[in-house]
């Protein structure tokens, strides 16, 4: 059983390992589902870390159809990510309609040929999974990360165990989406599946702010600046351990 944590930060990815992590999807702005990490955090992730690192390429957040623009930015991230020595890319490009846009997805996995292919959540969204599951067969993507196409993977289980019998091994199956300490036996004992995708965070403070709480640097929802979510390792490690060998 193999576990894979969605990391927001190098930190993050540190954590993740030292708790026992198998593999991490290393992305930022996690709230917003997760977007391309820096040129940066990736070089240090793959300098540092002895697990696979899986690199999210996202240039917004708010849906999967992008500008010709943005995809020109996530052809040039790929082509980055597979330089600095990533494992696999994450991605995923829909239509206006929620389909699959097969044709630049077909033209980001050819900059990403000698490394896995990953396609995401945008897959939950799209109107018929079935159809679409076979689209990425054919277009040899490694992996479809799904909740099932609901909110998430425990809502989602039945459609995710349908999918993992549908694939036959054609195409990994890789729940994740709501998935935690609490409900992951449930999440296993239900959907069959032989990985998990999932965070593990706790709090940690940063004193630099502390003496002008007033100042905030963020958008409308004004979160405190002076705490952060980072990987919790002992979490990663109990769900870990809870996990079959």
């Amino acid at each position: 059983m193999l576990l894979e944590i969605c990391c927001g930060s190098l930190d993050d990815a540190i954590e993740a390992e030292k708790g026992g992590a198998d593999r991490v999807e290393l992305c930022s702005a996690l709230f917003l589902g997760g977007l391309t990490p820096s040129y940066g955090t990736i070089a240090e992730a793959r300098r540092r870390l002895k697990i696979p690192v899986m690199v999210m390429v996202r240039p917004r957040g708010g849906g999967f159809c992008y500008s010709e623009a943005e995809f020109a930015s996530m052809l040039r991230d790929t082509d980055a990510a597979v330089e600095l020595g990533a494992d696999g890319i994450v991605f995923g490009i829909l239509d206006s309609n929620g389909a699959i846009d097969v044709e630049r997805s077909r033209a980001l996995c050819a900059k990403a040929a000698r490394v896995q292919r990953v396609f995401h959540r945008a897959f939950d969204v799209t109107p018929d999974p079935l159809v679409a599951l076979e689209q990425l067969i054919e277009l040899r993507i490694s992996r479809v990360l799904t909740s099932g196409q609901q909110p998430t993977v425990p809502e989602g289980s039945e459609s995710i165990r349908d999918l993992i019998t549908t694939a036959a091994g054609r195409i990994e199956v890789l729940p994740g989406g709501g998935i935690n300490e609490r409900n992951l036996a449930h999440v296993l004992q239900q959907t069959k599946c032989s990985q998990v995708h999932l965070t593990a965070f706790k709090t940690a403070q940063d004193t630099s702010v502390n003496r002008r709480p007033e100042v905030t640097f963020g958008g409308a929802l004004y979160p405190p600046e002076n705490s952060y979510q980072i990987t919790n390792e002992a979490l990663v490690a109990r769900i870990k351990q809870a996990l079959p060998g």
